[in-house]
């Protein structure tokens, strides 16, 4: 069986990546691909666990500071377990595969956010994950502050409606977010075979179109083409 394909989705939180990675699945499987999603870190029990505490802003009060390094090793054992559980099994049954969130996470957020540098991330990303690259990132970079609004003001409608927390990183300085965004800008630079940068702030619509073009593009036998109305800017 041929291997599937891997595209993963990257930005800011508030970019709009998991509203678009769900309408980007629901079309695919329209087509008659077998889509499998997962998102970083969670996706499995370990991730999810693992995700209850990079990401609660209240971890830090219970359990002290979360060191940038100790941030960075559980990022990478989440992304360890995924590949293991979820990724390289669904690749190997000819999947498309999407995921919210991969390594250049981790190079934007703890190599740019944390000024650890690229250079441990990618040592990590060879040696945990046997340097699985996606075949294609869509990375969905609209102007930041409206990004950074869009964040925050939906982490505390979150928090007032469900009770839980996931601002640990959105409470973090205006300066802290612009270095992410830096960092994503050169990633897209080094790895532009790979990575499509959509820096408009249109409509989901809009993006949505934008990206089915990039996807009808790259990914191999599609079981049936895309309509020619969805690839319409």
């Amino acid at each position: 069986m041929p291997r599937g394909y891997f595209i993963t989705f990257e930005g800011l939180d508030g970019s709009g990546k998991t509203t678009q990675l769900r309408r980007l699945a629901t079309s695919l499987e329209a087509q008659g691909h077998t889509v499998t999603t997962l998102r970083q870190p969670g996706g499995t029990a370990l991730g999810d666990r693992i995700r209850s505490v990079v990401l609660d802003s209240r971890t830090e009060a219970a359990l002290g500071t979360i060191s940038p390094i100790a941030e960075l090793t559980l990022m990478f054992a989440d992304r360890a377990q995924a590949i293991a559980e979820v990724i390289a099994p669904a690749l190997a049954a000819g999947h498309v595969v999407l995921c919210d969130r991969y390594t250049d996470s981790s190079e934007a957020y703890q190599g740019g956010g944390r000024q650890l540098g690229s250079e441990r991330i990618l040592a990590l990303h060879a040696a945990v994950c046997d340097n699985l690259q996606p075949d294609l990132t869509l990375l969905l970079l609209p102007p930041i502050d409206s990004t950074l609004h869009r964040a925050r003001r939906r982490n505390t409608r979150h928090t007032q409606t469900h009770g839980t927390d996931e601002n640990r990183f959105e409470r973090e300085s205006d300066d802290f977010h612009r270095r992410i965004y830096a960092k994503y800008q050169e990633i897209a630079a080094r790895d532009s075979q790979r990575v499509v940068t959509i820096d408009r702030n249109d409509s989901i619509e809009q993006i949505h179109k934008i990206i089915h073009r990039v996807v009808s593009e790259r990914i191999p036998s599609s079981p049936s083409p895309i309509p020619a109305s969805i690839l319409e800017v």
